[in-house]
């Protein structure tokens, strides 16, 4: 009797990675594997394991074992494999796409066969999306402790592929350290380390802050500063512009002194 390959030689994406996966599960079986040893392996799960070790050609899993006998669906079969390896599982709308091509049958049919498909081939966890400067931008500027284990691990890597990055990363965590500690003493010997490694990204902060570092030293050690002052002044120039020129000055003192 001949072979179903022989009878219907299926071609396609799905049926490749069909014929991958036999050979790869009938190999380890012929170097010693059994059915759990061979389903811990990367890419093969266990349910996906089972129907290759039970068949001795591979396109049995694409025609003898899912359908038994012929079906109307055979001449779409195809198609729906092509849709399939690109990402299209929802069986409604496979059905509707091969109804427009002349399928006469049932959407049950289609279901049942697109399940089948997914139970053999379970999709993989989509590719990890790469990140992005504002990814990095916050993981750098974070507290290490804040950070979820995945996204340390990610902005790990980046650091070990960008060394520049790293560098001003290490510089950014010292500047943070005496910010928050209120020991702005340190601040000068910052602002050196920073010249002497030549980050492009910092040098020029740092060069502004020595432009005004008695100013920038005492808001980064005393637990005052002009703050208040500035908040007040802010809130004053918001009420004069929602006036726009419409009244002078007493109103604007009364609704200052309101507002206070």
């Amino acid at each position: 009797m001949p072979s179903v390959s022989s009878e219907r030689r299926r071609t396609g994406r799905l049926s490749d990675r069909v014929r991958e996966q036999h050979a790869a599960v009938h190999a380890l079986m012929d170097d010693g594997f059994g059915l759990r040893a061979i389903g811990r392996r990367p890419g093969l799960a266990r349910d996906t394991v089972r129907r290759p070790v039970g068949t001795q050609d591979p396109d049995e899993l694409l025609v003898g074992r899912w359908t038994g006998r012929t079906s109307i669906l055979d001449p779409y079969k195809p198609y729906i494999h092509q849709r399939f390896a690109e990402g299209h599982t929802i069986a409604r709308r496979l059905f509707e796409e091969i109804r427009q091509r002349g399928f006469p049958g049932r959407e049950q049919i289609v279901a049942v066969y697109v399940r089948r498909l997914r139970e053999t081939f379970p999709r993989q966890d989509p590719p990890r999306r790469k990140p992005s400067v504002r990814d990095v931008t916050s993981w750098i500027t974070r507290h290490s402790d804040r950070l979820r284990d995945e996204d340390a691990r990610q902005l790990k890597e980046v650091l070990a592929r960008v060394p520049v990055l790293a560098t001003a990363a290490e510089h950014l965590r010292t500047f943070a350290e005496p910010m928050n500690d209120r020991r702005g003493r340190e601040l000068k010997d910052w602002i050196t380390r920073v010249q002497q490694d030549q980050v492009p990204a910092l040098r020029s902060f740092a060069t502004g802050l020595l432009q005004d570092l008695d100013a920038v030293v005492a808001g980064l050690t005393l637990s005052y500063s002009s703050g208040a002052v500035e908040g007040h002044n802010n809130k004053i120039k918001m009420i004069k512009r929602q006036m726009f020129g419409r009244a002078g000055f007493d109103l604007l003192r009364k609704r200052v002194l309101l507002a206070a």
